[in-house]
Protein backbone atom coordinates (compact mmCIF):
# COMPACT_ATOMS: atom_id res chain seq x y z
CA UNK A 1 0.00 0.00 0.00
CA UNK A 2 1.51 3.36 -0.94
CA UNK A 3 2.26 5.87 1.78
CA UNK A 4 -0.36 8.60 1.87
CA UNK A 5 0.99 12.04 1.06
CA UNK A 6 0.29 14.81 3.49
CA UNK A 7 -1.33 17.80 1.96
CA UNK A 8 0.11 21.12 2.92
CA UNK A 9 -2.42 23.22 4.80
CA UNK A 10 -0.25 25.98 6.23
CA UNK A 11 0.70 28.76 3.83
CA UNK A 12 4.34 28.87 2.87
CA UNK A 13 6.34 32.07 2.44
CA UNK A 14 6.01 31.57 -1.32
CA UNK A 15 2.25 31.36 -0.89
CA UNK A 16 2.26 34.82 0.67
CA UNK A 17 4.22 36.16 -2.29
CA UNK A 18 1.64 34.60 -4.58
CA UNK A 19 -1.32 35.69 -2.47
CA UNK A 20 -4.33 36.73 -4.44
CA UNK A 21 -5.31 40.38 -4.66
CA UNK A 22 -7.87 40.15 -1.84
CA UNK A 23 -5.45 38.45 0.54
CA UNK A 24 -2.66 40.89 -0.28
CA UNK A 25 -4.98 43.87 0.24
CA UNK A 26 -5.95 42.46 3.63
CA UNK A 27 -2.30 42.14 4.66
CA UNK A 28 -1.49 45.63 3.42
CA UNK A 29 -4.47 47.24 5.16
CA UNK A 30 -3.75 45.35 8.39
CA UNK A 31 -0.13 46.47 8.37
CA UNK A 32 -1.21 50.05 7.64
CA UNK A 33 -3.58 50.04 10.63
CA UNK A 34 -0.88 48.60 12.91
CA UNK A 35 1.76 51.05 11.63
CA UNK A 36 -0.54 54.03 12.15
CA UNK A 37 -1.54 53.00 15.68
CA UNK A 38 1.97 52.20 16.87
CA UNK A 39 3.74 54.95 14.96
CA UNK A 40 1.41 57.79 15.90
CA UNK A 41 1.31 56.68 19.53
CA UNK A 42 5.10 56.67 19.78
CA UNK A 43 5.40 59.95 17.85
CA UNK A 44 2.95 61.57 20.28
CA UNK A 45 5.13 60.42 23.19
CA UNK A 46 8.16 61.87 21.45
CA UNK A 47 6.41 65.21 21.00
CA UNK A 48 5.65 65.20 24.74
CA UNK A 49 9.39 64.95 25.35
CA UNK A 50 10.46 67.47 22.73
CA UNK A 51 7.75 70.10 22.86
CA UNK A 52 5.71 69.46 26.00
CA UNK A 53 2.75 68.55 23.76
CA UNK A 54 -0.18 66.55 25.14
CA UNK A 55 0.70 67.45 28.74
CA UNK A 56 4.31 66.26 28.43
CA UNK A 57 7.28 67.60 30.32
CA UNK A 58 9.15 69.01 27.34
CA UNK A 59 12.94 68.81 27.22
CA UNK A 60 13.44 70.10 30.77
CA UNK A 61 10.87 67.80 32.40
CA UNK A 62 12.11 64.82 30.41
CA UNK A 63 15.71 65.67 31.30
CA UNK A 64 14.76 65.67 34.97
CA UNK A 65 13.26 62.19 34.56
CA UNK A 66 16.36 60.92 32.75
CA UNK A 67 18.60 62.34 35.49
CA UNK A 68 16.56 60.58 38.19
CA UNK A 69 16.71 57.34 36.17
CA UNK A 70 20.52 57.47 36.18
CA UNK A 71 21.24 58.51 32.61
CA UNK A 72 24.27 60.76 32.02
CA UNK A 73 23.75 64.09 30.23
CA UNK A 74 20.01 64.00 30.91
CA UNK A 75 19.18 66.94 28.65
CA UNK A 76 20.98 65.36 25.68
CA UNK A 77 19.27 62.03 26.43
CA UNK A 78 15.89 63.79 26.51
CA UNK A 79 16.55 65.25 23.06
CA UNK A 80 17.75 61.91 21.69
CA UNK A 81 14.76 60.04 23.12
CA UNK A 82 12.31 62.69 21.89
CA UNK A 83 13.77 62.74 18.39
CA UNK A 84 13.98 58.96 18.20
CA UNK A 85 10.39 58.49 19.29
CA UNK A 86 9.03 61.30 17.12
CA UNK A 87 10.94 60.47 13.95
CA UNK A 88 10.81 56.69 14.45
CA UNK A 89 7.08 56.84 15.15
CA UNK A 90 6.36 59.03 12.13
CA UNK A 91 8.54 56.78 9.98
CA UNK A 92 6.53 53.74 11.09
CA UNK A 93 3.21 55.50 10.54
CA UNK A 94 4.21 56.53 7.03
CA UNK A 95 6.02 53.30 6.26
CA UNK A 96 9.11 55.38 5.46
CA UNK A 97 12.43 53.57 5.89
CA UNK A 98 10.34 51.14 7.88
CA UNK A 99 13.10 48.78 9.08
CA UNK A 100 15.08 51.69 10.54
CA UNK A 101 11.97 53.36 11.97
CA UNK A 102 10.95 50.08 13.57
CA UNK A 103 14.45 49.64 14.98
CA UNK A 104 14.31 53.16 16.46
CA UNK A 105 11.02 52.45 18.23
CA UNK A 106 12.20 48.98 19.27
CA UNK A 107 15.44 50.29 20.80
CA UNK A 108 13.79 53.21 22.56
CA UNK A 109 11.12 50.99 24.05
CA UNK A 110 13.77 48.47 25.19
CA UNK A 111 15.26 51.31 27.25
CA UNK A 112 11.82 52.17 28.62
CA UNK A 113 11.31 48.52 29.57
CA UNK A 114 14.64 48.46 31.40
CA UNK A 115 13.80 51.61 33.35
CA UNK A 116 10.37 50.33 34.39
CA UNK A 117 11.44 46.72 34.99
CA UNK A 118 10.56 45.52 38.46
CA UNK A 119 7.35 47.54 38.71
CA UNK A 120 5.16 44.57 37.83
CA UNK A 121 3.29 43.91 34.63
CA UNK A 122 0.27 46.19 34.82
CA UNK A 123 0.15 50.00 34.51
CA UNK A 124 0.82 52.51 35.92
CA UNK A 125 4.17 51.20 37.22
CA UNK A 126 4.24 48.04 35.11
CA UNK A 127 5.69 47.24 31.70
CA UNK A 128 2.62 46.14 29.74
CA UNK A 129 2.48 49.28 27.58
CA UNK A 130 6.20 49.33 26.75
CA UNK A 131 6.21 45.57 26.10
CA UNK A 132 3.31 45.90 23.67
CA UNK A 133 5.12 48.65 21.75
CA UNK A 134 8.36 46.60 21.65
CA UNK A 135 6.56 43.58 20.24
CA UNK A 136 4.51 45.61 17.75
CA UNK A 137 7.62 47.44 16.47
CA UNK A 138 9.37 44.09 16.20
CA UNK A 139 6.51 42.58 14.22
CA UNK A 140 6.34 45.48 11.77
CA UNK A 141 10.11 45.51 11.34
CA UNK A 142 10.21 41.78 10.61
CA UNK A 143 7.21 41.70 8.25
CA UNK A 144 7.87 44.93 6.41
CA UNK A 145 5.49 47.86 6.03
CA UNK A 146 3.24 46.39 3.34
CA UNK A 147 2.49 47.96 -0.02
CA UNK A 148 0.54 50.91 1.43
CA UNK A 149 3.74 52.55 2.61
CA UNK A 150 6.05 55.34 1.52
CA UNK A 151 8.79 52.71 1.12
CA UNK A 152 6.91 51.36 -1.90
CA UNK A 153 7.62 54.67 -3.65
CA UNK A 154 11.37 54.59 -2.94
CA UNK A 155 13.99 52.76 -5.01
CA UNK A 156 14.57 50.18 -2.26
CA UNK A 157 15.22 46.47 -2.70
CA UNK A 158 12.00 44.53 -3.21
CA UNK A 159 10.42 42.64 -1.60
CA UNK A 160 11.08 43.25 2.09
CA UNK A 161 13.44 40.59 3.36
CA UNK A 162 13.38 39.08 6.80
CA UNK A 163 17.12 39.72 6.92
CA UNK A 164 16.51 43.49 6.58
CA UNK A 165 14.16 43.48 9.54
CA UNK A 166 16.33 41.19 11.66
CA UNK A 167 19.40 43.31 10.94
CA UNK A 168 17.54 46.49 11.86
CA UNK A 169 16.32 44.94 15.12
CA UNK A 170 19.85 43.84 15.94
CA UNK A 171 21.03 47.43 15.36
CA UNK A 172 18.25 48.76 17.60
CA UNK A 173 19.08 46.26 20.35
CA UNK A 174 22.81 47.02 20.22
CA UNK A 175 22.22 50.78 20.40
CA UNK A 176 19.71 50.34 23.23
CA UNK A 177 22.28 48.21 25.07
CA UNK A 178 24.96 50.86 24.67
CA UNK A 179 22.63 53.53 26.08
CA UNK A 180 21.68 51.26 28.97
CA UNK A 181 25.36 50.63 29.77
CA UNK A 182 25.80 54.39 30.18
CA UNK A 183 23.10 54.43 32.86
CA UNK A 184 24.28 54.35 36.46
Amino acid sequence: MPTPHLTETAPTPAAHADAGPAEQRGLDVGLLVLRLAVGLTVAAHGSQKLFGAFGGGGIDGTAQFFGQAGYPSPKAMAVVAGLTETLGGLGLALGLLAPLAGAAVFGTMLNALAVKWGGGFFAPAGIEYELLLVVAAMAITLTGPGRLAADSLLPLPRPHRLAHGAGALLLGAVLAGVVLLLRS
